[in-house]
């Protein structure tokens, strides 16, 4: 069923984050339509691992966004139709170790209480307490209680579930090919399917947002970077929290093109367990690297010796969105009046989803932000050129 009047928004992308800004919009009483070429999740969403982390990022404005995104995970859930509810939501925390010299890990933890986040550095001993089969070289520990998990899949699903629910739509199937103008604004999208009458466009694209930006007369800087992760099979309660090394901190900031492993372990609930983390800037190259596998089973053994003997049913991998100042775009296109965008997340789109469809919200309707935008405009230097 179609809707029965012209779409306030067209938001192109059904993965987590267009799902979450779709979800936003609609509770405010905002008419729309979502379009995807696949169709819900079936992308970037697909290929994550869940995370929904503050323990993982420097002071500034994506700890920021984060931090009000954490909270507002709270509020989303709660907004969930009942049927749809159930979301594999856990809020099980996460433990940050080390095992070399610890003063790296706690300076950074000493940075991230300064900023107001929840973070108790741990002795060896207590790092054991909370994880009994971690590697005994740890060194020194952080706990990160209010880290959680989601399935990424439900939970983008629920959320277009409730978009549906307030007499939204979501097709898929159709792939937006551009935007229609008049008179210097958006009036509609071309798509695959014949043109949609609307009036505005939010690309949400994630690492395919630059190839729409193109489309649409307003390119943008959004680069796919590849990241693989291993899934064991179905074993008891062994790993409580998630768990990752202090290298992922580092791996998260970089701007390397070039091959990054880090550690990062977190059983599910199905009882198997995921085990990341890679980054590697190699194009829309999907082939499997046996080479990146090794390295993350190694890595994962050295942190739990245990898995060593642990079978591995699958692997499976994804392209994020990468901007080049590791900063997410969220905002209206300076270029053309009636484009949005909401894109380059990287891997913590699951995360910052929710924040970002309350700001993508506010700035449509012209409310006060909950925080900050300017980091996130489209028009800086490192997302347009001119």
């Amino acid at each position: 069923m179609h809707l029965s009047a012209t779409p306030d928004v067209v938001v192109v992308g059904a993965g987590m984050v267009g799902a979450a800004c779709a979800e936003a919009l609609s509770a405010a009483g905002v008419r729309v339509l979502v379009i995807d070429r696949d169709g819900p999740a079936a992308g970037t969403t697909a290929s994550g691992e869940g995370n929904v982390l503050v323990s993982d990022k420097e002071p500034g404005p994506e700890l920021d966004l984060a931090v009000a995104s954490r909270a507002e995970w709270d509020v989303v859930r709660g907004r969930l139709p009942e049927r749809v509810a159930d979301i594999e939501w856990e809020a099980k925390g996460g433990v940050v170790v080390a095992t070399g010299h610890p003063e790296p890990l706690t300076a950074f933890a000493a940075k991230q209480q300064e900023a107001g986040v929840a973070a108790s550095v741990i002795t060896p001993a207590e790092v054991f307490d909370l994880e009994p089969l971690i590697t005994p070289r740890v060194t020194i520990g952080v706990h990160y209680p209010d880290d959680a998990q989601v399935q990424p899949v439900l939970a983008a699903t629920a959320l277009l579930a409730a978009v549906r629910e307030r007499g939204g739509e979501v097709r898929s199937g159709v792939t937006a090919l551009g935007v229609r103008q008049s008179r210097g604004r958006v009036v509609g999208v071309d798509t695959s399917d014949g043109d949609i009458a609307c009036g505005a466009v939010l690309n949400a694209c994630g690492p395919w947002a630059g190839a729409f930006g193109v489309a649409a007369g307003a390119p943008i800087e959004v680069l796919p970077r590849r990241g693989m992760i291993l899934v064991t099979a179905p074993l008891p309660e062994c790993v409580r929290h998630k768990v990752y090394d202090a290298d992922y901190v580092g791996a998260v900031s970089s701007g390397d093109a070039e091959l990054q492993t880090s550690t990062v372990v977190e059983s599910t609930r199905s009882g198997t367990v995921l085990i990341g983390s890679s980054r590697e800037r190699i194009g829309f190259d999907d082939a499997v690297r046996v080479r990146v596998l090794r390295e993350l089973a190694r890595k994962a053994v050295g942190l739990f010796p245990f898995l060593g003997d642990v079978p591995v049913m699958r692997a499976y991998g994804g392209f994020r969105p990468y901007a080049p100042d590791h900063l997410p775009i969220i905002g209206a296109d300076p270029r053309v009046l009636g484009l949005w965008h909401t894109t380059g997340h990287e891997g913590a789109g699951i995360g910052l989803a929710p924040s970002t469809g309350r700001l993508i919200t506010e700035l449509f309707l012209g409310l006060a932000p909950h925080l900050d935008p300017a980091p996130f405009r489209v028009g800086r230097p490192a997302v347009i050129s001119s």
